[in-house]
């Protein structure tokens, strides 16, 4: 049976990517060496120490830099995170003065809440509530 133990997301610069997924997303460092001309930088959930890293990729190449641009030029999140509840992370995550596109909202009857945010590094980040529960 396939697993994701990795997952990636491509940012334009790894030290400021570093700096904000770990002291504003509250994620923590895995593994940090060089590879090549930049660093394999990955971060997990404290949540979930030894679940899924996500690399801090570089978009080393100029056909990525051009994906990442069109993707967040035309509002598309590059990738999700789930949290127990969106309102809460929103309210904690603008007080550290992240930029959101826009307040929590459903997007359909059937979706749960959810949120787009930059973050920092080139990307477009959605937010979604995992738990049922209605906040």
């Amino acid at each position: 049976m396939l697993t994701i133990p990795l997952t990636s997301v491509m940012v334009d610069d790894q030290a400021k990517a570093e700096k904000f997924y770990t002291e504003v997303l509250g994620f923590v460092k895995k593994q940090d060496f060089p590879a090549g001309g930049a660093r394999w930088l990955t971060v997990v959930s404290p949540a979930a120490p030894d679940g899924v890293e996500l690399l801090l990729e570089p978009a080393g190449y100029p056909f990525a830099r051009d994906y990442q641009k069109a993707l967040f030029d035309a509002g598309i999140a590059f990738t999700a995170f789930g949290c127990d509840d969106v309102q809460a992370e929103y309210d904690r995550m603008r007080k550290l003065g992240v930029t959101f596109r826009g307040e929590p909202a459903r997007m359909g009857e059937n979706m749960p809440p959810m949120a787009v945010f930059e973050d920092t590094c080139g990307n477009l980040i959605q937010i979604f509530q995992t738990s049922q529960e209605e906040k």
